[in-house]
């Protein structure tokens, strides 16, 4: 049986009248230029570095915000429920963005966004002024978040599995690396949590470069005539293509859940997992190690579960593989979470690799950029809409039972249909089957 990727590829060469202006397909016979190509993977792997940072760098420091801000646990739940909630507001107009910018520049928009709302929120004042800090680092986030398949499937694809395991890689790697060092920084800086925080908008400063000079490079080769020439072939794949009713597709809101709960557990352990381990005694900079742990695993597993998973006619065995470590970390950081820290962080940290499979099944379950690009938006943001309560719920559960019984045991209930609805995601069908109209 041939590989996904090598479906994936006859199926996007079908349908290459559709790519958007700065695709490879949009310059016609012209063959891309290698250095595109190259500066296109730079730019994907600086993107996915800093599409988690904002939130993991909080959770290592969220006992010293609460502090400084007077934030209540319920308070606090509710700061960790704004990634997912900007997720789902904004990541919903990314395709819309797309189609009248192009997908190089909206993410550079993007990361530029980042880069401000990480500089500024600490220092803005009060609670309100955090929120809106954060609620602008994460609105380019969101909108980065669904044009990175996009942007995949159009330069690489013959290469789906890899560059989508490479960028989830480069994204675990950013999320690791804000829990490990941001309370190390921290400490060197003079132990100003605005300080730690604040210092990550230097990588995302870094990673606006490449898209500065993909954008120009766009700009510079996009004439008159070609312009024209865009728009005619755009227009003709529009008519040959149907018009895709996402949500009457199963498989699509199958995928949608499974979404949502994968990053309701991400986004729990982000947010609270250093403070469970600081409550059971372990010290802070031990706990955001063990933080760092967790997300540090999706770096191999980040690479080999895309590759893994193309391979594959349907993707439920790894659904279920990773549901199990995930339920067997819960019960461990249960019964015993400072004796036996360090498991339980690797089982968790295994746990989340669901992102990467989640992102690889959006590329497998559509065979068109186009249908990649409505999928991605409707199972990123229903998904992250699903997710919001989630942390809000944990941080109720712990102010009023006063442990993290209730919230653990919450945890690890929702495990159990994520694993049912992945299931479902993981079989071999398409959403343009399903939902053309």
């Amino acid at each position: 049986m041939a590989s996904e990727e090598t479906r994936t590829l006859k199926s996007t060469t079908n349908v290459s009248n559709s790519a958007p202006a700065d695709s490879p397909e949009s310059t016609g016979a012209t063959p891309t230029r290698a250095w595109i190509k190259r500066l296109f993977a730079v730019g994907i792997v600086l993107a996915a570095l800093n599409l988690r940072p904002a939130i993991t760098s909080l959770g290592a420091l969220l006992e010293e915000v609460r502090d400084g801000l007077g934030m209540s646990g319920s308070v606090a739940g509710l700061l960790t429920s704004v990634p997912p909630l900007c997720f789902a507001l904004f990541g919903v107009m990314a395709p819309r963005l797309a189609r009248r910018f192009g997908p190089a520049a909206v993410v550079c928009a993007g990361m530029v966004l980042i880069t401000a709302g990480l500089l500024v929120r600490p220092y803005i004042g009060g609670t309100t002024g955090f929120l809106v800090g954060s609620a602008l680092a994460l609105m380019g986030i969101a909108v980065s978040n669904v044009l990175m398949p996009v942007i995949v499937k159009r330069w690489f694809p013959d290469r789906v599995g890899s560059m989508t395991g490479l960028y989830s890689m480069a994204l675990a790697l950013g999320t690791a690396s804000a829990a490990a060092v941001t309370v190390p920084i921290t400490d060197a800086l003079g132990g100003s949590w605005r300080s730690g925080l604040a210092v990550w908008a230097a990588l995302a400063a870094a990673a606006v470069l490449p898209w500065i000079a993909l954008v120009r490079h766009r700009e510079a080769s996009s004439g008159p005539e070609a312009a024209g020439e865009r728009s005619s072939r755009a227009r003709e794949g529009e008519q040959a293509q149907p018009v895709l009713r996402i949500t009457r597709s199963r498989t699509a809101w199958a995928l949608a859940v499974f979404f949502g709960l994968q990053a309701t557990a991400a986004y729990i352990t982000m947010g609270w997992m250093a403070q469970i381990f600081r409550d059971a005694g372990v010290s802070a900079g031990t706990a955001g190690l063990l933080l760092a742990v967790t997300m540090v695993m999706g770096v191999p597993l980040a690479f080999v579960i895309p590759r893994l998973a193309t391979r594959l006619p349907r993707q439920g065995p790894i659904v279920i593989a990773l549901g199990v470590c995930g339920l067997v970390g819960y019960a461990g950081l249960y019964l015993a979470p400072a004796g036996g820290a360090w498991a339980w962080a690797v089982l968790l940290g295994i746990a989340n690799c669901s992102f990467p499979l989640a992102l690889t099944m959006v590329g497998m379950r559509a065979r068109t950029g186009a249908g990649v690009a409505q999928l991605s938006a409707f199972a990123q943001s229903t998904g992250y809409l699903i997710s919001i309560p989630g942390p809000l719920l944990v941080g109720v559960l712990y102010q009023h039972s006063g442990g993290w019984g209730l919230p653990i045991a919450l945890m690890a209930g929702l495990m159990v249909p994520q694993m049912a609805v992945g299931v479902l995601a993981g079989r071999n069908r398409t959403v343009e089957d399903e939902a053309a109209r």
